[in-house]
């Protein structure tokens, strides 16, 4: 039985295979309408999430399958003290395949350890979140026609975001790419990511605190949000936080063949002004991100159109 615990899990000919049934579930989305009927996929959602989860429900849903789960720990046996390796045991005598999200890093491994349906993981804390990256993936594809020769720039959170991490060490296994990482000193990646994957891999990378000199080298900017928490003092954050609003005039920066991303939900990391721009694809990513998923969970279940 395979899960879907990290990214890396995949291989690079198993995330291409996964972005042509993506691809072909848009162009033809008849020929995937029931191939689920008669499965039921378990969202089991510890903290909360409205794209994520609606987004599996969805993608089940698009394939003629059913879905059952819970939205919030407050709302499941965790709240009297069950174990995830309790929960996933009862959990997998109704469905047919889980989609978990927790707050405690490697609760979806733990849970693939005792589970006797595939599990996929719907992020857990600040660790992986699988399902954006095959989503991020898919769009980049569908822009730009290829994952490999490109130049990402991730603005933002860079430390703590787990989509920034799952994107570097997915992209990574790509050839010719190059990151450019924006962000405040004290939301720089984490070391183990600039050594292990990216000084590992020989890839080319720079660090900057500043977005309009960098935008122009960009295929992909894939903004993050700062967070006022994650800064020691007030002062640190009133200096940055403006300098990571991507707005109108920022944009007169960026070629006119380079897009923008965000995981969502935004606060005021891009202005609304921008939505209209023809490079904002945020939203179409919402979009790829079902066809994603409804590609995954064929997978998972071994399913397969004809």
């Amino acid at each position: 039985m395979k899960h879907l615990i990290d990214p890396l899990d995949l291989s690079v000919g198993e995330i291409d295979e996964l972005i042509a049934v993506a691809q072909d579930i848009e162009q033809n989305p008849e020929k995937y309408a029931h191939l689920c009927e008669g499965k039921k996929l378990a969202t089991l959602f510890y903290e909360p999430s409205t794209r994520t989860r609606l987004s599996f429900e969805a993608a089940m849903m698009n394939l003629g399958g059913k879905v059952l789960g819970f939205a919030s720990a407050d709302t499941s046996s965790a709240a009297k003290g069950e174990s995830i390796a309790d929960t996933i045991r009862v959990v997998s005598c109704f469905a047919d395949i889980c989609a978990m999200r927790h707050p405690k890093e490697g609760a979806p491994q733990v849970a693939a350890q005792f589970s006797g349906i595939p599990v996929i993981n719907a992020g857990d804390g600040g660790h992986q979140h699988p399902t954006q990256t095959l989503t991020d993936l898919l769009t980049i594809r569908m822009l730009k026609g290829r994952l490999d020769h490109l130049t990402v720039g991730l603005c933002g959170d860079l430390k703590f975001g787990r989509t920034v991490h799952s994107q570097i060490k997915a992209l990574s296994r790509y050839q010719g790419m190059r990151f450019v990482l924006i962000s405040p000193e004290e939301l720089r990646i984490p070391s183990y990511i600039r050594e292990e994957v990216l000084h590992a891999r020989g890839i080319p990378f720079q660090e900057v605190e500043r977005m309009e000199p960098v935008l122009p080298k960009l295929d992909i900017l894939y903004m993050t949000r700062v967070q006022r928490e994650r800064f020691f003092n007030e002062e640190d954050y009133i200096r940055l936080k403006d300098t990571y609003i991507l707005d109108k005039h920022k944009m007169q920066y960026a070629r006119p063949d380079t897009y923008i991303l965000h995981p969502l939900p935004r606060v005021n990391e891009i202005s609304t002004e921008v939505d209209s721009d023809p490079r904002a694809a945020y939203f179409r990513q919402v979009q790829y991100g079902v066809y994603i998923r409804m590609a995954l969970i064929l997978k998972l279940l071994n399913i397969h159109a004809e």
